[in-house]
């Protein structure tokens, strides 16, 4: 009996841990999937949003800057630069932090006493967010500034006075900032992206999960509230996010193109100070039209290929 005992219990942790590793790998996968998903959606008014933050003068409005990008650099040089390297940071956020979401959930269910995740209240699933925010920042961060540098191209060639705008691909330009700049100059803008992400996020998942209780009926779980009111859940988690992070993202993006090294903070007063609060949130109209269908299919594409997952492995 003693010997059983005994052998049971390192075989029973191996199992536990196994369960744990395939989750986390599962969930990493899909919000791999739901990031690539999120880019094709919504990368035009990315775009927009970022050459409106960066630029906010040289615009009448969305529609002239949309208009005027297409025309000059055309869609995969314009409206679609930077199409990569969000790809990539879209892909590494999104893997990284829905996987953080999913053991963050679990730790903090722990915490609370609660048997499973789906126990877990708004607010706690909301805290589980600020968490994974934390670590997907590092990720985030490098490959962002090389979006938004190749993103802004024109306008910043054009302050410049250069007569010509200069095509760079994603590689070169990585190997231009790391030759310049070293590994640091990857991260320059990570306290604006940080300062954006962790409240953000506590916005972004504690919204989708609000939405998503709200939405189900009484004898239903959240994960089986259909195809259309996780699109709406999503929705609503991206408009929060967006809303409530805005002004540190315009900051983030003016700090990564223009290579300053100020304090987000006097960076943020000087921008209010000089062109008025309104340019805090120079942008926010495409980037919440673009955050309903591209939130929407993040989260649609991350439920359904995990629970595709979790069925056939």
């Amino acid at each position: 009996m003693l010997e059983t005992t005994g052998e049971a219990g390192p075989a029973t942790q191996v199992k536990e841990n196994g369960a744990h590793f395939k989750a986390g790998l599962i969930d990493f996968t899909a919000g791999s999937l739901g990031g690539i998903a999120l880019v094709y959606v919504s990368q035009p008014l990315d775009t927009v949003k970022v050459k409106m933050q960066s630029f906010p003068t040289l615009y009448k409005n969305m529609g002239d800057c949309l208009l005027e990008t297409f025309k000059t650099d055309g869609i995969y040089r314009g409206l679609y630069a930077g199409t990569l390297p969000s790809i990539v940071a879209n892909v590494a956020e999104n893997s990284i932090l829905f996987a953080g979401y999913g053991v963050c959930q679990k730790f903090i269910a722990n915490i609370e006493g609660h048997k499973s995740v789906d126990e877990l209240s708004s607010l706690s699933n909301a805290c589980a967010g600020v968490i994974a925010s934390f670590f997907s920042s590092f990720t985030l961060c490098p490959t962002e500034l090389v979006k938004c540098k190749l993103q802004s191209l024109r306008e910043v060639s054009n302050n410049a006075k250069q007569t010509e705008v200069k095509h760079i691909t994603p590689f070169q330009l990585t190997r231009q900032i790391f030759k310049q700049e070293g590994i640091l100059g990857f991260y320059r803008g990570l306290g604006p992206t940080m300062a954006r992400e962790m409240p953000g996020y506590f916005c972004f998942f504690g919204g989708y999960e609000g939405t998503r209780e709200l939405l189900r009926k009484p004898d239903q779980k959240k994960d089986e509230i259909g195809l259309l009111r996780t699109m709406a859940a999503g929705s609503v988690g991206g408009i929060c996010l967006w809303t409530a992070i805005f002004p540190a993202d315009v900051i983030k993006s003016r700090v990564q193109i223009g290579n300053i090294k100020t304090n987000m903070f006097i960076m943020g007063m000087k921008i209010a100070r000089t062109e008025g609060i309104g340019a805090l949130y120079c942008g926010l109209k495409p980037t919440i039209i673009r955050t309903i269908p591209a939130t929407a299919v993040l989260f649609v594409v991350y439920e359904y290929s995990k629970k595709f997952m979790t069925q056939i492995f």
